[in-house]
Protein backbone atom coordinates (compact mmCIF):
# COMPACT_ATOMS: atom_id res chain seq x y z
CA UNK A 1 0.00 0.00 0.00
CA UNK A 2 1.77 3.13 -1.24
CA UNK A 3 0.54 6.67 -0.79
CA UNK A 4 1.25 9.92 -2.58
CA UNK A 5 3.82 11.86 -0.56
CA UNK A 6 2.21 15.17 -1.40
CA UNK A 7 -1.50 14.52 -0.85
CA UNK A 8 -1.69 10.91 0.55
CA UNK A 9 -3.95 9.34 -2.08
CA UNK A 10 -3.26 5.57 -2.38
CA UNK A 11 -1.76 4.03 -5.49
CA UNK A 12 -4.66 1.55 -5.74
CA UNK A 13 -7.02 4.40 -6.66
CA UNK A 14 -8.51 3.94 -10.12
CA UNK A 15 -6.34 5.46 -12.88
CA UNK A 16 -3.90 7.01 -10.38
CA UNK A 17 -0.15 6.74 -10.91
CA UNK A 18 2.80 7.56 -8.64
CA UNK A 19 6.02 8.88 -10.18
CA UNK A 20 9.55 7.97 -9.06
CA UNK A 21 9.39 10.63 -6.34
CA UNK A 22 6.14 9.22 -4.94
CA UNK A 23 3.95 12.08 -6.21
CA UNK A 24 0.59 11.11 -7.74
CA UNK A 25 -0.72 12.06 -11.15
CA UNK A 26 -3.60 14.04 -9.61
CA UNK A 27 -1.20 16.30 -7.72
CA UNK A 28 0.78 16.93 -10.89
CA UNK A 29 -2.37 17.86 -12.78
CA UNK A 30 -3.52 20.09 -9.91
CA UNK A 31 -0.18 21.88 -10.12
CA UNK A 32 -0.79 22.42 -13.83
CA UNK A 33 -4.16 23.99 -13.08
CA UNK A 34 -2.76 26.07 -10.21
CA UNK A 35 -0.18 27.57 -12.58
CA UNK A 36 -2.68 28.61 -15.24
CA UNK A 37 -2.84 32.35 -15.78
CA UNK A 38 -5.83 34.68 -15.90
CA UNK A 39 -5.16 35.02 -19.62
CA UNK A 40 -5.57 31.27 -20.01
CA UNK A 41 -8.95 31.30 -18.27
CA UNK A 42 -10.10 34.36 -20.23
CA UNK A 43 -9.44 32.47 -23.45
CA UNK A 44 -11.30 29.47 -22.10
CA UNK A 45 -14.23 31.71 -21.18
CA UNK A 46 -14.30 33.07 -24.72
CA UNK A 47 -14.30 29.52 -26.05
CA UNK A 48 -17.24 28.63 -23.84
CA UNK A 49 -19.15 31.70 -25.01
CA UNK A 50 -18.59 30.70 -28.63
CA UNK A 51 -20.02 27.26 -27.90
CA UNK A 52 -23.15 28.41 -26.11
CA UNK A 53 -23.85 31.11 -28.72
CA UNK A 54 -23.81 28.35 -31.33
CA UNK A 55 -26.38 26.29 -29.44
CA UNK A 56 -28.57 29.05 -28.03
CA UNK A 57 -32.13 28.68 -29.38
CA UNK A 58 -32.48 31.38 -32.01
CA UNK A 59 -36.29 31.68 -31.94
CA UNK A 60 -36.94 30.56 -28.34
CA UNK A 61 -38.87 27.54 -29.61
CA UNK A 62 -36.87 25.14 -27.47
CA UNK A 63 -34.67 25.07 -24.39
CA UNK A 64 -31.12 26.33 -24.88
CA UNK A 65 -29.54 23.40 -23.05
CA UNK A 66 -29.99 20.63 -20.51
CA UNK A 67 -28.31 20.71 -17.11
CA UNK A 68 -28.23 17.36 -15.29
CA UNK A 69 -28.69 18.23 -11.61
CA UNK A 70 -28.80 16.37 -8.31
CA UNK A 71 -29.51 19.47 -6.24
CA UNK A 72 -25.94 19.58 -4.92
CA UNK A 73 -23.48 22.46 -4.77
CA UNK A 74 -22.24 21.78 -8.31
CA UNK A 75 -25.82 21.67 -9.62
CA UNK A 76 -26.47 25.07 -8.12
CA UNK A 77 -23.28 26.49 -9.56
CA UNK A 78 -23.96 25.06 -13.03
CA UNK A 79 -27.46 26.53 -13.04
CA UNK A 80 -26.21 29.85 -11.68
CA UNK A 81 -23.65 30.14 -14.48
CA UNK A 82 -26.03 29.13 -17.26
CA UNK A 83 -29.20 30.91 -16.12
CA UNK A 84 -27.98 33.94 -14.21
CA UNK A 85 -24.62 34.75 -15.76
CA UNK A 86 -25.25 33.75 -19.39
CA UNK A 87 -29.03 34.27 -19.44
CA UNK A 88 -29.79 30.95 -21.13
CA UNK A 89 -33.04 29.05 -20.74
CA UNK A 90 -31.98 25.62 -19.43
CA UNK A 91 -34.04 22.55 -18.70
CA UNK A 92 -32.95 20.88 -15.48
CA UNK A 93 -33.07 17.07 -15.52
CA UNK A 94 -32.73 14.91 -12.40
CA UNK A 95 -32.43 11.18 -11.91
CA UNK A 96 -33.92 10.46 -8.48
CA UNK A 97 -32.67 7.33 -6.71
CA UNK A 98 -35.17 7.49 -3.82
CA UNK A 99 -32.57 7.89 -1.05
CA UNK A 100 -32.17 11.66 -0.88
CA UNK A 101 -31.20 13.14 2.44
CA UNK A 102 -33.79 15.58 3.77
CA UNK A 103 -31.43 18.50 3.15
CA UNK A 104 -30.65 17.21 -0.33
CA UNK A 105 -34.33 16.95 -1.24
CA UNK A 106 -34.94 20.48 -0.01
CA UNK A 107 -32.01 21.71 -2.10
CA UNK A 108 -33.38 19.94 -5.16
CA UNK A 109 -36.92 21.29 -4.70
CA UNK A 110 -35.53 24.78 -4.09
CA UNK A 111 -33.79 25.00 -7.48
CA UNK A 112 -36.93 25.39 -9.57
CA UNK A 113 -38.04 28.32 -7.45
CA UNK A 114 -34.83 30.26 -6.82
CA UNK A 115 -33.61 29.98 -10.41
CA UNK A 116 -36.99 30.24 -12.12
CA UNK A 117 -36.38 27.23 -14.37
CA UNK A 118 -38.29 24.19 -15.64
CA UNK A 119 -37.27 20.91 -14.08
CA UNK A 120 -37.89 17.26 -14.96
CA UNK A 121 -37.41 14.80 -12.07
CA UNK A 122 -37.51 11.09 -12.87
CA UNK A 123 -37.19 8.09 -10.60
CA UNK A 124 -37.61 4.36 -11.21
CA UNK A 125 -40.14 2.51 -9.07
CA UNK A 126 -39.06 2.02 -5.47
CA UNK A 127 -39.48 -1.74 -5.85
CA UNK A 128 -37.06 -1.74 -8.81
CA UNK A 129 -34.56 0.41 -6.94
CA UNK A 130 -34.53 -1.91 -3.92
CA UNK A 131 -33.96 -4.89 -6.22
CA UNK A 132 -31.13 -3.09 -8.01
CA UNK A 133 -29.55 -2.14 -4.67
CA UNK A 134 -29.44 -5.81 -3.67
CA UNK A 135 -28.43 -7.17 -7.05
CA UNK A 136 -25.65 -4.69 -7.76
CA UNK A 137 -24.21 -5.07 -4.28
CA UNK A 138 -23.95 -8.81 -4.86
CA UNK A 139 -22.84 -8.56 -8.48
CA UNK A 140 -20.20 -5.82 -8.32
CA UNK A 141 -20.02 -4.57 -4.75
CA UNK A 142 -21.75 -1.29 -5.62
CA UNK A 143 -25.38 -0.84 -4.57
CA UNK A 144 -25.43 2.59 -6.27
CA UNK A 145 -24.84 1.33 -9.81
CA UNK A 146 -28.38 2.42 -10.64
CA UNK A 147 -27.49 6.02 -9.75
CA UNK A 148 -24.32 6.06 -11.86
CA UNK A 149 -26.38 4.70 -14.75
CA UNK A 150 -29.40 6.95 -14.28
CA UNK A 151 -27.44 10.16 -13.90
CA UNK A 152 -25.57 9.54 -17.15
CA UNK A 153 -28.43 8.04 -19.15
CA UNK A 154 -31.73 9.76 -18.47
CA UNK A 155 -30.58 13.31 -19.36
CA UNK A 156 -29.28 11.99 -22.70
CA UNK A 157 -32.64 10.30 -23.33
CA UNK A 158 -34.38 13.64 -22.72
CA UNK A 159 -31.92 15.48 -24.97
CA UNK A 160 -32.75 13.10 -27.82
CA UNK A 161 -36.52 13.11 -27.24
CA UNK A 162 -36.76 16.88 -26.91
CA UNK A 163 -34.10 17.61 -29.55
CA UNK A 164 -31.88 19.67 -27.24
CA UNK A 165 -28.34 19.23 -28.59
CA UNK A 166 -26.18 20.59 -25.75
CA UNK A 167 -25.85 19.22 -22.22
CA UNK A 168 -23.83 21.19 -19.66
CA UNK A 169 -22.15 19.12 -16.97
CA UNK A 170 -20.06 20.45 -14.07
CA UNK A 171 -16.63 19.32 -12.99
CA UNK A 172 -14.34 17.13 -15.05
CA UNK A 173 -12.68 13.96 -13.76
CA UNK A 174 -9.15 15.38 -13.62
CA UNK A 175 -9.19 16.31 -9.94
CA UNK A 176 -9.77 12.73 -8.75
CA UNK A 177 -6.87 10.87 -10.33
CA UNK A 178 -5.18 13.22 -12.78
CA UNK A 179 -6.63 11.50 -15.83
CA UNK A 180 -6.82 14.67 -17.91
CA UNK A 181 -4.61 17.72 -18.33
CA UNK A 182 -5.91 21.28 -18.87
CA UNK A 183 -5.51 20.93 -22.64
CA UNK A 184 -7.58 17.76 -23.04
CA UNK A 185 -11.01 19.45 -23.42
CA UNK A 186 -12.76 16.30 -22.23
CA UNK A 187 -16.40 15.93 -23.22
CA UNK A 188 -19.07 13.51 -22.07
CA UNK A 189 -18.99 10.27 -24.04
CA UNK A 190 -20.63 6.86 -24.08
CA UNK A 191 -17.38 4.97 -23.56
CA UNK A 192 -16.47 6.75 -20.33
CA UNK A 193 -20.05 6.35 -19.12
CA UNK A 194 -19.99 2.58 -19.60
CA UNK A 195 -16.41 1.72 -18.69
CA UNK A 196 -15.87 4.16 -15.81
CA UNK A 197 -19.16 5.31 -14.29
CA UNK A 198 -21.06 2.04 -14.85
CA UNK A 199 -18.10 -0.30 -14.20
CA UNK A 200 -18.57 -2.00 -17.58
CA UNK A 201 -22.13 -3.19 -16.83
CA UNK A 202 -25.13 -2.17 -18.93
CA UNK A 203 -28.88 -2.41 -18.40
CA UNK A 204 -29.16 -5.90 -19.89
CA UNK A 205 -26.68 -7.21 -17.31
CA UNK A 206 -29.24 -6.33 -14.64
CA UNK A 207 -32.06 -8.49 -15.95
CA UNK A 208 -32.36 -11.03 -13.18
CA UNK A 209 -34.85 -13.83 -12.70
CA UNK A 210 -34.29 -14.20 -8.97
CA UNK A 211 -34.91 -10.52 -8.28
CA UNK A 212 -37.65 -10.35 -10.91
CA UNK A 213 -35.98 -7.52 -12.84
CA UNK A 214 -37.11 -7.44 -16.46
CA UNK A 215 -36.38 -5.23 -19.45
CA UNK A 216 -39.57 -3.26 -18.84
CA UNK A 217 -38.17 -2.15 -15.47
CA UNK A 218 -34.99 -0.74 -17.06
CA UNK A 219 -36.26 1.43 -19.91
CA UNK A 220 -34.75 4.49 -18.23
CA UNK A 221 -31.31 2.81 -18.30
CA UNK A 222 -31.13 2.35 -22.07
CA UNK A 223 -28.62 4.68 -23.66
CA UNK A 224 -29.78 6.16 -26.99
CA UNK A 225 -28.29 4.69 -30.15
CA UNK A 226 -25.52 6.43 -32.08
CA UNK A 227 -28.04 7.20 -34.82
CA UNK A 228 -30.44 8.84 -32.36
CA UNK A 229 -27.68 10.94 -30.82
CA UNK A 230 -26.29 11.96 -34.20
CA UNK A 231 -29.74 12.91 -35.49
CA UNK A 232 -29.94 15.60 -32.80
CA UNK A 233 -26.21 16.27 -32.53
CA UNK A 234 -26.19 15.77 -28.76
CA UNK A 235 -22.98 16.97 -27.12
CA UNK A 236 -21.96 17.10 -23.46
CA UNK A 237 -19.49 19.72 -22.24
CA UNK A 238 -18.01 20.34 -18.78
CA UNK A 239 -17.91 23.79 -17.19
CA UNK A 240 -14.71 22.72 -15.46
CA UNK A 241 -12.92 22.93 -18.81
CA UNK A 242 -13.71 26.62 -19.11
CA UNK A 243 -13.80 28.05 -15.58
CA UNK A 244 -11.75 27.52 -12.41
CA UNK A 245 -13.48 24.80 -10.43
CA UNK A 246 -13.42 24.97 -6.64
CA UNK A 247 -16.19 23.15 -4.72
CA UNK A 248 -15.35 25.01 -1.49
CA UNK A 249 -15.83 28.38 -3.17
CA UNK A 250 -18.96 27.21 -4.99
CA UNK A 251 -20.68 25.85 -1.89
CA UNK A 252 -20.00 29.04 0.08
CA UNK A 253 -21.34 31.23 -2.72
CA UNK A 254 -24.43 29.08 -3.30
CA UNK A 255 -25.22 29.06 0.42
CA UNK A 256 -25.10 32.85 0.59
CA UNK A 257 -26.88 33.55 -2.69
CA UNK A 258 -29.51 30.81 -3.00
CA UNK A 259 -29.83 29.13 0.39
CA UNK A 260 -28.05 25.91 -0.51
CA UNK A 261 -27.63 23.87 2.67
CA UNK A 262 -25.22 21.18 3.75
CA UNK A 263 -25.91 18.19 5.97
CA UNK A 264 -27.15 19.18 9.42
CA UNK A 265 -25.79 16.00 11.04
CA UNK A 266 -22.11 15.08 10.61
CA UNK A 267 -21.37 12.04 8.48
CA UNK A 268 -19.85 8.96 10.03
CA UNK A 269 -17.14 8.51 7.38
CA UNK A 270 -16.04 12.00 6.31
CA UNK A 271 -15.69 15.52 7.61
CA UNK A 272 -17.24 17.35 4.64
CA UNK A 273 -20.94 18.12 5.03
CA UNK A 274 -21.81 19.57 1.63
CA UNK A 275 -21.14 16.64 -0.71
CA UNK A 276 -23.33 13.73 -1.94
CA UNK A 277 -26.59 14.85 -0.34
CA UNK A 278 -28.60 13.22 -3.14
CA UNK A 279 -28.03 9.75 -1.66
CA UNK A 280 -27.89 9.22 2.09
CA UNK A 281 -25.76 6.10 1.63
CA UNK A 282 -23.13 7.57 -0.69
CA UNK A 283 -20.94 8.87 2.15
CA UNK A 284 -21.87 5.93 4.36
CA UNK A 285 -22.30 2.27 3.47
CA UNK A 286 -21.52 2.81 -0.23
CA UNK A 287 -18.22 4.45 0.65
CA UNK A 288 -17.54 1.83 3.33
CA UNK A 289 -17.49 -0.71 0.50
CA UNK A 290 -14.69 1.26 -1.14
CA UNK A 291 -12.70 0.91 2.06
CA UNK A 292 -13.48 -2.81 2.19
CA UNK A 293 -12.34 -3.20 -1.42
CA UNK A 294 -9.33 -0.90 -1.64
CA UNK A 295 -8.46 0.22 1.88
CA UNK A 296 -9.36 3.91 1.60
CA UNK A 297 -12.54 5.97 1.67
CA UNK A 298 -14.31 9.29 1.29
CA UNK A 299 -12.18 11.09 3.86
CA UNK A 300 -9.14 10.25 1.71
CA UNK A 301 -10.96 11.66 -1.33
CA UNK A 302 -11.98 14.87 0.39
CA UNK A 303 -8.75 15.46 2.29
CA UNK A 304 -6.56 14.83 -0.77
CA UNK A 305 -8.59 17.32 -2.79
CA UNK A 306 -8.39 19.90 0.00
CA UNK A 307 -4.63 19.37 0.38
CA UNK A 308 -4.08 19.90 -3.36
CA UNK A 309 -6.23 23.02 -3.31
CA UNK A 310 -4.37 24.44 -0.30
CA UNK A 311 -7.23 24.24 2.24
CA UNK A 312 -5.58 21.62 4.41
CA UNK A 313 -2.06 20.48 5.30
CA UNK A 314 -1.03 16.88 4.69
CA UNK A 315 -0.70 16.38 8.44
CA UNK A 316 -4.27 17.57 8.97
CA UNK A 317 -5.44 15.33 6.14
CA UNK A 318 -3.79 12.28 7.65
CA UNK A 319 -5.65 12.96 10.92
CA UNK A 320 -8.95 13.08 9.02
CA UNK A 321 -8.21 9.80 7.24
CA UNK A 322 -7.24 8.01 10.45
CA UNK A 323 -10.39 9.31 12.11
CA UNK A 324 -12.90 8.44 9.38
CA UNK A 325 -11.75 6.01 6.67
CA UNK A 326 -12.05 2.78 8.67
CA UNK A 327 -15.37 3.53 10.40
CA UNK A 328 -18.22 1.08 9.82
CA UNK A 329 -21.25 3.41 9.49
CA UNK A 330 -23.64 1.89 11.97
CA UNK A 331 -26.72 4.09 11.60
CA UNK A 332 -26.36 4.25 7.82
CA UNK A 333 -25.80 0.51 7.43
CA UNK A 334 -28.80 -0.25 9.66
CA UNK A 335 -31.05 1.84 7.43
CA UNK A 336 -29.77 0.28 4.18
CA UNK A 337 -30.11 -3.27 5.50
CA UNK A 338 -33.72 -2.56 6.45
CA UNK A 339 -34.28 -0.89 3.06
CA UNK A 340 -33.25 -3.99 1.08
CA UNK A 341 -34.10 -6.71 3.61
CA UNK A 342 -30.65 -8.09 4.33
CA UNK A 343 -28.84 -9.18 7.50
CA UNK A 344 -25.53 -7.66 8.57
CA UNK A 345 -23.93 -11.11 8.47
CA UNK A 346 -24.89 -11.54 4.82
CA UNK A 347 -23.67 -8.02 4.06
CA UNK A 348 -20.26 -8.67 5.62
CA UNK A 349 -19.84 -11.98 3.80
CA UNK A 350 -20.62 -10.43 0.41
CA UNK A 351 -18.53 -7.33 1.09
CA UNK A 352 -15.50 -9.40 2.08
CA UNK A 353 -15.61 -11.22 -1.27
CA UNK A 354 -14.62 -7.97 -2.99
CA UNK A 355 -11.47 -7.24 -0.96
CA UNK A 356 -8.45 -6.37 -3.10
CA UNK A 357 -5.69 -8.87 -2.36
CA UNK A 358 -3.09 -6.17 -3.04
CA UNK A 359 -4.34 -4.41 0.07
CA UNK A 360 -5.87 -7.00 2.40
CA UNK A 361 -4.74 -10.30 3.88
CA UNK A 362 -5.80 -12.50 6.80
CA UNK A 363 -3.85 -12.87 10.01
CA UNK A 364 -3.34 -16.13 11.89
CA UNK A 365 -6.74 -15.70 13.55
CA UNK A 366 -8.55 -15.28 10.24
CA UNK A 367 -9.13 -11.55 10.65
CA UNK A 368 -8.71 -9.19 7.71
CA UNK A 369 -5.72 -6.86 8.05
CA UNK A 370 -4.65 -4.03 5.78
CA UNK A 371 -1.00 -4.18 4.71
CA UNK A 372 1.04 -1.09 5.66
CA UNK A 373 -2.10 0.54 7.03
CA UNK A 374 -1.69 4.32 6.98
CA UNK A 375 2.07 4.22 6.59
CA UNK A 376 1.85 7.43 4.58
CA UNK A 377 5.57 8.04 4.33
CA UNK A 378 6.61 4.56 3.25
Amino acid sequence: MKYCKKCMYPEVSVNLMLDDDGICSACHVQDEFNNLTDDFWNKRKQKFEEIIDKYRSKNQSNYDCIIPVSGGKDSYYQTYMIKEVYKLNPLLVTYHGNNYMEEGQENLDNMREVFGVDHIVFGPSVATLKKLNRLCFKKLGDMNWHAHCGIETYPIQIAVKMKIPIIVWGETAWDVSGMHSPDDYTEFNARSRLEHSMRGYDWYDMIDEEEGIKEKHLLWAKYPSDEEIESVGVRGIYLGNYFKWDPNVHSTKMRAKYGFQGAKQPFERTYRQFSNLDDMHENGVHDYLKFIKFGYGRASDHASKDIRAGYMSREEGIKMVKKYDHVKPRRDLKRWLEYVGMSEEEFDKIADSFRDKRVWSKDSSGNWVKDNIWDFDK
